[in-house]
């Protein structure tokens, strides 16, 4: 690669365009706020490098000549302090003309509107979002007040080249260029207060301190040299291939943070290398924050797949289950073809044993971290324990240790964070208990003040206070004994019978028989007044302060699956709950009283709404509960006849 850039105008139109909308406020972002990691833009600038020869070297697998030329990949840093230029420069696969206004002039990537949500006008969390959005180029802004892109596509004739430039100003110009190198070479000009980066000693600190890992040699001029010769400033050796023991704590995230273009540090990793009837080493992270397109299941995820050190392609999702998006990391594969493709490896049989394999490695690694270091696991839970669910119901081979990792908010604990295995849950069951109860609510609050569990708490026995979106759904796959539990099953506290077994005492039974046979006029009147709005009236034996509540059916769907059936414009079977009264409530007692008044039916009805309410269901007529309410007050309110 040519230490000096030869480039004359090949005779094309000089053009210039305005940014894209969203290019021109990132642009404000980094050219006034974004200080407290200005030292970014050469990891990014540089990890942009190392992709494009990484584009090249996968390309020539099946165009040998395209590496003809200049057989050997490599970046190059140049330094002028006395001009205050910087340049990175790459003999990659270069672009076109129509390349550089595509991926220069716009985020060319879904989220763009999540990116400028995200900033908080905190600069140290603003600056840690460029990475993570994929924004990495325009941090070169941070440090220059222009910069100069040359670039030509591999296989392209000289006249082929492009320049592009731009002083932050809102446009872009492009111009068509005679290149003889193929390649790209990015030149700042550094602003006043940048000059540092043109200091040769302090590149080669940067570079050595995020860039070690990368694996094409990144080269500089020998110091206190003025000759041509170039040495290599980094390792240039794949990480994932040195032994573990070679490789410290912070080379490791130092290369998460190259891989993730995150700037925060891997909760956890691991580092493995299989041998025998098949060959892979993988490197695996666990992020310390959810990616903001997380919950967009299309969206680009998956691992950075080699083979046999070759890069191939990013994103390979064949390599763990789609539960497990979130992991980011290398796997390099000896037994795959060089020339695999993302339909190949549908049929590759290599891909599902190496994917079973790693599956098993995160969940081993995620029970490490919950058993070692229990903080760490919470922080990982809270950013990533509604994807984890899914898992339950989509990886049977894993689900005992699945069902392991899982956290939940519970009775027993004080607070509303979900701190609770289900592990911790069954060593505290009373004796006799074989039933995980939980409850489903709107939040964890709301689940904890459902009448539907007050008799459970009252007796000690700790219930599971579920509340995200796809806990109904989680639950549904759990059907029978849980694995990895023996003898235990879940029981929703707000279907069906409570299911007690032996924790329900004699006088218990008896007690409740007593109330069934006293109440049986008063459950009818009740079921008339109510119509069909519900299955059937009964005695209850969940509630002991609350009058009434509403239980569902064993297999209808709960308020939380409906609505986001109906949202998805499916059709909603039909179900009707069933209205339980608490027959030793004062109010309960009084609506007897009212047996044979007009005000029998509107308490009847004021029952059944506040049930509704009171498991964050929604009325049918809001404004009939309302009237009805209001002329129950003001009969309250009126003043009492003397006696």
């Amino acid at each position: 690669m040519s230490s000096t850039e030869n480039v004359t105008a090949a005779g094309a139109e000089r053009q210039t365009h305005g940014f894209q909308a969203e290019v021109r406020e990132l642009l404000k972002l980094m050219i006034h706020s974004l200080y407290s990691h200005r030292e970014i833009f050469l990891r990014e600038l540089i990890s942009n490098a190392s992709d494009a020869n990484d584009r090249l070297r996968f390309a020539a697998i099946g165009e040998p000549a395209l590496l003809a030329e200049d057989p050997e990949l490599e970046i190059r840093i140049e330094a002028d302090p006395a001009a205050g230029t910087l340049s990175i420069t790459d003999n990659g696969i270069g672009m076109t003309r129509e390349d550089a206004v595509a991926n220069l002039g716009t985020i060319a990537r879904s989220g763009t509107a999540e990116f400028f949500r995200s900033l908080s006008g905190d600069q140290q969390k603003d600056s840690q979002l460029i990475g993570q959005f994929g924004v990495g180029f325009y941090s070169a802004f941070i440090v220059a007040d222009r910069v100069e892109v040359l670039s030509r596509k591999a296989g392209l004739p000289a006249q082929s080249g492009v320049r592009w430039e731009s002083s932050a100003d809102g446009e872009f110009a492009v111009e068509t260029v005679t290149r003889p190198q193929r390649g790209t070479t990015v030149t700042l000009h550094l602003k006043p207060d940048a000059k540092e980066f043109a200091d040769p000693f302090r590149l080669r600190a940067l570079i050595r301190r995020y860039s070690d890992h990368i694996a094409f040699p990144v080269r500089m001029r020998k110091e206190g040299e003025a000759s041509l010769e170039y040495e290599a400033v980094n390792q240039a050796k794949a990480l994932w291939t040195r032994p573990r023991t070679e490789i410290t704590d912070e080379e490791y995230r130092e290369f998460y943070q190259h891989l993730a273009h995150d700037f925060t540090d891997p909760l956890a990793w691991s580092h493995n290398r299989v041998e025998g009837k098949r060959e892979y080493t993988s490197l695996l992270y666990i992020p310390g924050r959810a990616p903001f397109d997380l919950w967009q299941r299309d969206a680009a995820h998956g691992l950075k797949l080699y083979v046999r050190r070759v890069f191939i392609m990013d994103d390979a999702d064949q390599f763990l289950p789609l539960y497990l998006r979130f992991i980011r990391g290398v796997v390099d594969s000896s037994d795959l073809p060089l020339n695999v493709s993302r339909e190949l490896l549908q049929q590759e049989p290599e891909v599902e044993a190496i994917r079973s394999g790693l599956a098993k490695r995160v969940l081993d690694m995620l029970t490490k971290l919950a058993k070692d270091e229990p903080e760490k696991y919470a922080a990982f839970w809270k950013e990533f324990g509604s994807v984890l669910k899914e898992g339950v119901g989509q990886d049977a081979a894993n689900r005992p240790a699945l069902l392991q990792l899982l956290r939940f908010a519970s009775t027993h604990e004080a607070g509303n964070e979900p701190a609770v295995s289900l592990a911790q849950y069954v060593e505290r069951m009373k004796p006799g208990q074989d039933r995980i109860y939980y409850v489903i609510a709107e939040s964890a609050a709301a689940a904890r003040a459902s009448p539907s569990i007050e008799r459970l708490t009252r007796s000690g026995l700790e219930v599971l206070l579920l509340s995200e979106r796809i806990d109904e759904w989680l639950m549904g796959q759990i059907v029978g004994e849980v694995e990895g539990f023996p003898g235990k099953r879940f029981k929703d506290a707000a279907r069906g019978d409570l299911e007690l077994g032996t924790l329900e005492s004699e006088a218990d039974r008896k007690r409740h028989e007593e109330e069934l046979k006293e109440s049986k006029s008063l459950l009818k009147r009740v079921k008339d007044a109510v119509g069909d709005r519900v299955l059937e009236v009964r005695v209850s034996t969940r509630l002991t302060d609350s009058p009434a509540c509403l239980v569902l059916g064993e297999h209808d769907l709960g308020a939380g699956m409906r609505r986001i059936l109906a949202a998805a414009g499916q059709s909603v079977p039909e179900s009707k709950p069933v209205l339980e009264l608490n027959v030793g409530h004062p109010l309960v007692k009084h609506l007897d009283a009212l047996a044979d008044t007009g005000r029998f039916k509107e308490l009847s009805l004021i029952l059944y709404d506040q049930a509704q309410l009171a498991e964050g269901g929604q009325l049918g007529n809001a404004a009939e509960f309302v009237q009805r309410l209001n002329r129950l007050l003001v009969e309250l309110a009126a003043p009492q006849p003397a006696p």
